[in-house]
């Protein structure tokens, strides 16, 4: 017979004691079964003692916890929680260098765990701490001349356990001074210090700076531009990934009208070269944390254009009429010094006919076509860069299209304006940097001006795409989709360069677009007669039953998914998987996250399908409605979901990406009996739906479907062939 489900047999350890074996009740009080345990070993005051796990992390157990203590786990019977903050609290204010030393690197490996966080901050822990770093280490100055490494130690223990403390989200960054902030930004402001320090005090004012507006302004006095820099000229990925993360940070709560000061500084002091030299051009791999800190600071630096995407053109402004004037100049030079005299009316024929050329919608007063928003300002600014950098390239389009036929010239002025557009809107412009977005292009970082240069390439390429289709002004939609492929497509490949880029364009020209369309889906206008989409009503059950099959198949083999965490450095993982009966959810938390499948056996949570009341997604998910549950960040908001059960119980999921988030939020809607609405389901049924179709039709290929049935023929003058079957 099977031990019951609330006994769970462990090992408990005791130091110079044999392990002891015994049965955990755990509807008994905890407190109930370590006062058995101090009773085994004669031990007095069980108050003061607290069982934790015996492994890397010794979390303490808690009645909050305790649910997650398998069958075979390993214990140790330890100082409680409280006595040993008490303790810790004393011995890192000793005078003694070796026990205060001791005493703080154990304190940066307690404060991992939340229970012992929450009792040394209650004892003021964290202003101790905040003092010996504005103070105490003024002690150790000598000590620093003769012993470097120890005070390397001490200050790297010191702040570790700082980190640690602040991460677990129980006290607010508001309630530091600018003494200590001045301590920590001159930690990194030294050019020879401890990695580890600089490592944490890089940590230390990216969360400060992140997490409140008034501390931003204290740190952004105390710290320039400059004094990060060199951190980034090392060989430490990790110190490079931090100093880059504080950039990032000052750069995203800074005030709008104090951004483009910082980038000028930023292109002053050459980050983008440093970067692309010593980032993302060294023999190093570039890691995930790298990638997004990367990819943070390209969508910060392109939200610059926002503000004149959002600018409509002032048709009055002459400083801005003298822009078109110049785009005008510069593609018909020639005409112009040859026809400056005349009339009045001449000249504004003259420059009527000229605008035609430039293609421009409204030939008379083109700055009209700039009032729409976007792309706004930014579509004549980048005209202009490409008429003036590109004068060659810029001429010959010109030219080029004026000289053919009216409907079959590719007009400048409506295409960069369109374009300029797509561009913003296939590299996000406006939009805030998503929490787990890895996706940074290193061709962004090879030029000063590089979404200037994106523009320039671009253009070139409608133009060249709009001769390959042979299009005319009534096609011009159907242009920028094919140019708006080719881009989507190039960008894929992740090029180096801009001159990579272009390469990979030339290799995607409209033939090759209409092969790769035709490789990737069926020509819809065959299969829309009437057979053909009774035979898709028909089979499209079948195909639905197969999506939910696999949905449920991929929840037997379970996912891990992250903890919500104030710092992305520091991810916690728990995980879940659907039983192979389809009846009963297994989960747990993990140390790490894992390689491949978790066992059931190890999962020691459970909750039945049955008691399953409901699925929710998005804000309406309980951890999506706690106060700053990740700043409400719109990627995690779009990857949340949670599971509802009994009265006010929960489960609370944040997928590791939108496949896996489709995956379970339709197979649990599957196991609810409801309908899977995810766009990963609607795409599955497009594919497959698709490829039965195909199996189906392989006789009829290339065979006309007629619209109707074909008529019902005459009957015939005498029945003389039927077979008599008497």
């Amino acid at each position: 017979m099977p031990p019951p489900a609330d006994i769970v047999k462990v090992a408990i350890e005791w130091p110079g004691a044999f392990p002891k074996l015994m049965e955990i009740d755990q509807k008994k009080p905890l407190s109930a079964i370590i006062k058995e345990v101090c009773e085994g070993w004669n031990l007095p005051s069980p108050e003061t003692y607290a069982l934790q796990n015996a492994d890397a992390t010794n979390f303490y157990i808690t009645e909050k916890n305790r649910n997650n203590i398998k069958n075979g786990s390993i214990l140790r019977l330890t100082t409680s929680a409280a006595q040993m903050a008490l303790q810790l609290h004393e011995r890192i204010q000793s005078t003694s260098m070796d026990m205060k030393l001791d005493a703080l690197k154990d304190l940066a490996n307690s404060s991992r765990d939340i229970t012992f966080a929450q009792e040394f901050i209650n004892l003021d822990g964290i202003s101790l701490l905040t003092q010996m770093v504005e103070s105490g280490t003024e002690q150790y100055k000598k000590l620093q001349k003769i012993m470097k490494p120890c005070f390397g130690d001490l200050l790297s223990f010191t702040l570790t356990a700082f980190v640690e403390l602040m991460d677990h989200g129980i006290v607010s960054w508001d309630t530091f001074s600018v003494a200590f902030i001045k301590k920590i930004a001159g930690y990194v402001c030294k050019s020879a210090m401890d990695t580890a320090v600089l490592q944490r005090s890089l940590a230390i004012l990216e969360s400060m700076v992140l997490n409140s507006q008034d501390l931003y302004q204290k740190v952004a006095k105390e710290i320039t531009i400059g004094q990060l820099i060199p951190h980034l000229q090392g060989t430490d990925q990790d110190i490079q990934t931090y100093t880059i993360a504080v950039i990032n940070a000052l750069f995203l709560k800074a005030p709008e009208e104090k951004r483009q000061e910082m980038a000028h500084i930023l292109a002053q002091k050459q980050l983008r070269s440093i970067i692309l030299s010593n980032v993302i051009r060294s023999n190093k791999p570039i890691n995930d944390e790298m990638a997004h800190q990367l990819y943070v600071l390209q969508v910060l630096t392109f939200n610059l254009l926002e503000d004149r995407m959002m600018t409509k053109m002032d048709p009055q402004d002459q400083a801005q009429r003298d822009i078109i004037f110049e785009l005008r100049r510069i593609a018909f030079d020639v005409e112009c010094e040859s026809n400056n005299s005349g009339s009045i009316e001449k000249r504004k024929s003259m420059y009527t006919r000229d605008y035609k050329k430039l293609g421009f919608i409204n030939h008379v007063n083109p700055a009209v076509d700039f009032t729409q928003i976007p792309p706004g300002m930014l579509a004549l600014d980048n005209m202009l860069y490409f008429a003036r950098q590109h004068q060659d390239a810029y001429i010959r389009i010109v030219l080029e299209n004026s000289s053919r036929e009216d409907k079959h010239e590719c007009p400048f002025g409506r295409s960069s304006i369109e374009l300029t557009k797509m561009l913003c809107e296939i590299l996000k412009v406006g939009e805030l940097p998503s929490e787990n977005c890895h996706d940074f292009h290193p061709m962004f970082f090879t030029h000063d001006r590089s979404f200037e240069e994106f523009f320039c390439i671009c253009i070139q390429l409608l133009n060249k795409t709009w001769k390959e289709m042979r299009a005319t002004s009534e096609d011009f939609n159907k242009v920028m989709q094919v140019v708006k492929e080719q881009i989507t497509r190039a960008l894929t490949v992740k090029p180096n360069s801009l001159d990579q880029f272009k390469s990979r364009l030339q290799n995607l020209s409209y033939t090759e677009i209409l092969k790769l369309r035709q490789s990737e889906r069926m020509n819809q206008e065959d299969f829309q007669s009437r057979p053909i989409l009774e035979l898709r009503e028909k089979i499209q059950p079948e195909i639905m039953e197969l999506i939910k099959q696999q949905r449920l198949n991929r929840l037997c083999e379970g996912t891990a998914f992250r903890k919500i965490s104030s710092r992305r450095r520091q991810d916690k993982f728990w995980y879940c998987r659907l039983s192979p009966n389809h009846k009963v959810l297994h989960y747990s938390d993990l140390e790490e996250n894992p390689q491949g499948e978790v066992p059931y056996d190890s999962l020691q949570d459970k909750l039945p399908v049955a008691d399953i009341k409901a699925v929710v997604t998005g804000k309406d998910c309980p951890h999506m409605k706690e106060k700053g549950a990740l700043k409400q960040n719109k990627e995690v908001l779009e990857l949340a979901f949670s599971v509802l059960y009994e009265s006010d119980e929960y489960l609370n999921f944040i997928a590791p990406d939108k496949h896996e988030y489709c995956v379970w939020t339709d197979g649990l809607n599957a196991l609810l009996g409801k309908e899977m609405t995810s766009e990963f389901t609607r795409s599955d049924m497009d594919t497959l739906l698709n490829m039965e179709m195909k199996l189906r039709l392989l006789d009829l290929e290339n065979i006309q479907i007629p619209d109707v049935p074909p008529p019902i023929p005459k009957e015939p003058s005498n029945y003389d062939f039927v077979y008599d079957c008497n």
